[in-house]
């Protein structure tokens, strides 16, 4: 079955970076989309970016363009996200996620909290 474990969250300061992976099992990795998404206190969930199934084609939101990168590693199913100047805003609890079979897989997350 499908399984996506997230890590590498934590608390940073503000200014700061953090990487988070994803390791996925259960499918072939390698043929797949993939997303971070995230989810601040109180709000809804929301597209952080997304990577193409061979990673040569990505996408952002425009609150974390120029400063995140979403990256794959296809030989070790793995999925990261590369944050860098991170903000107070940026603080929620970060999700990867893929579609097969027109149903969505979650992992649990991981909680990222930016504060000084």
């Amino acid at each position: 079955q499908v399984q996506l474990v997230e890590s590498g969250g934590g608390l940073v300061q503000p200014g700061g970076s953090l990487t988070l992976s994803c390791a996925a099992s259960g499918f072939t990795f390698s043929r797949y989309a993939m997303n971070w998404h995230r989810q601040a206190p109180g709000k809804e969930r929301e597209l952080v970016a997304a990577i193409s199934s061979g990673g040569s084609s990505t996408n952002y939101a425009d609150s974390v363009k120029g400063r995140f990168t979403i990256s794959r590693d296809n030989g070790n199913n793995l999925m990261y996200l590369q944050m860098n100047s991170l903000k107070p805003e940026d603080t929620a609890v970060y999700y990867c996620k893929m579609r097969k079979n027109f149903m969505d897989y979650w992992g649990k997350g991981t909680l990222v909290t930016v504060s000084s």
